[in-house]
């Protein structure tokens, strides 16, 4: 394919869902449509809104297509999800959403057939957030329904599936904080045989493989030509992380933010993981290991900022810096470097402008964490939306004593990366110049050091 130039991205993050068309040749993101990606609640427990998110794929596809020239498909989505699905090709149960407390029920049961950390690199994650605590307490809790399931298929290859017909597996799914994945071994967890799984994985494929054309019945309802290819699919912080592997030269890290903060390295110097502190073992396009460390950086810019927007001011950004109002962690905990913690503010909790400031030096304080983990070395790259916030990625560089780029501004990091498997060439990756903020870094390292002693204290 190595003649695709526009390449349709379905993208469905934990917040929102975006099918995207990127034109390769520009590296641009030259059209989308978006809507917000809600659970839904009714059923035997909280779900993905399969059906409403098909409508929407299927919808945005025909739109694409009517508008633009559509050479291939390809699909990202966020982790920790499977589809169980049956012999007429509906799902056996309800695609459960991590954030459900469900697993946590079976959790001592859990533990007892799970692998070690040392084989698959994931740590024990609450909720749903391992996918293989998801398995085991849906078999256990609906063994009628679980038995109906003829292939279990990561979230990628679910929509992928549903577009050609082809069901397949693929390793950057498999392999972010499952249990399912021996990336040491490059094949499916000791956790997937003891449970009589493996007969229900298909086989795992690239991430880049063309998995077929269109359905028929698809390519109708969206006026898309039926020799679309649609690839295989990807991962979202692996889609992030894609056009930097094909660009750039190690050492370098990889911060994709959104719903999640995920700080990934290339290159890393050897830095045992702690797995108590939301580091794991992810796997790339290309199956390598990868180090990483994660916290749900978006969901809590969110719930800090209580639907507010007013962005600070260089004086907003000053006071907050001068009088060292801060925000220690965690403002979600159960997951990230601080899981146990429950976030504190130091001085008095700001409001307006400031609080914006003050939220955002403590995401960057917290990605430097991640980043320091996971032992990162050289250029920072930023994807994704705190990309265009410039307290945040002041900080970033001056706590962490790294270069900190970003990603163009016009696509996002995981649009482009899942658009780059329709062609094997090296990438071109364009970086954004960011504004000074108006404070010498000097100030923002001791507001950094005064604020890794306060959560020192704790």
């Amino acid at each position: 394919m190595t003649d695709v130039r526009h390449v349709a991205v379905i993208d469905i993050g934990k917040t929102n869902a975006k099918v995207a068309l990127v034109d390769l040749d520009t590296s641009s993101e030259v059209a989308s449509r978006r809507q917000p990606n809600r659970p839904r609640m009714d059923g035997p427990y909280p779900h993905h809104d399969v059906e409403a998110l098909w409508a929407f794929i299927l919808d945005g596809l025909a739109g694409l297509g009517r508008e633009h020239p559509v050479d291939a498909i390809s699909v990202t989505t966020h982790g920790a999800t499977a589809a169980l699905v049956d012999a007429g090709g509906d799902l056996a149960l309800p695609a459960l959403d991590y954030e459900f407390d469900g697993p946590d029920r079976l959790r001592g049961a859990y533990e007892a057939v799970r692998p070690p950390f040392s084989e698959t690199g994931t740590p024990a994650l609450p909720a749903g957030l391992n996918l293989g605590a998801q398995l085991f307490w849906l078999q256990k809790t609906f063994p009628e329904a679980f038995a109906k399931a003829r292939v279990i298929l990561p979230y990628p290859q679910f929509w992928a599936a549903k577009l050609t017909g082809v069901v397949a597996s693929e390793v950057t799914s498999l392999g972010c904080h499952t249990d399912l994945w021996n990336p040491g071994a490059r094949d499916f967890s000791s956790l997937v045989e003891r449970m009589g799984w493996r007969e229900l994985f298909p086989p795992p494929r690239k991430a880049s493989d063309e998995l077929g054309p269109l359905l028929p019945a698809i390519a109708v309802r969206t006026g898309l030509d039926p020799a679309t290819p649609v690839l295989c699919g990807i991962h979202d912080s692996n889609a992030s992380l894609l056009p930097h592997l094909l660009a750039r030269k190690p050492p370098f890290a990889v911060v994709s933010t959104g719903t999640w903060v995920v700080a990934m390295a290339i290159g890393a110097a050897s830095t045992p993981l702690d797995p108590a502190r939301d580091t794991l073992i992810n796997v790339n396009a290309f199956g390598d290991l990868v180090p990483s460390a994660r916290f749900m950086g978006g969901r809590e810019f969110e719930l800090l900022m209580e639907g507010h927007s007013e962005q600070p001011s260089d004086d907003d950004l000053a006071a907050v810096l001068d009088g060292h109002t801060m925000l220690l962690p965690s403002a979600i905990a159960g997951s990230g470097p601080f899981p146990g913690r429950h976030a504190q503010w130091v001085g008095a909790e700001p409001h307006g402008g400031a609080r914006h400031a003050a939220v955002s030096l403590y995401l960057a304080l917290m990605t430097t964490t991640c980043l320091d983990l996971i032992g990162a070395e050289g250029i920072v790259v930023v994807e994704g939306p705190f990309s265009g916030n410039k307290p945040y990625l002041t900080m970033l560089e001056a706590a962490g004593q790294r270069p900190v780029v970003t990603g163009e501004r016009e696509s996002t990091g995981t649009s482009m990366g899942a658009a780059l498997l329709a062609r094997k060439a090296r990438s071109v990756i364009a970086s954004s110049d960011r504004e000074d903020v108006g404070v010498g870094l000097e100030t923002f390292r001791r507001y950094a050091a005064a604020w890794r002693s306060a959560v020192a204290a704790r």
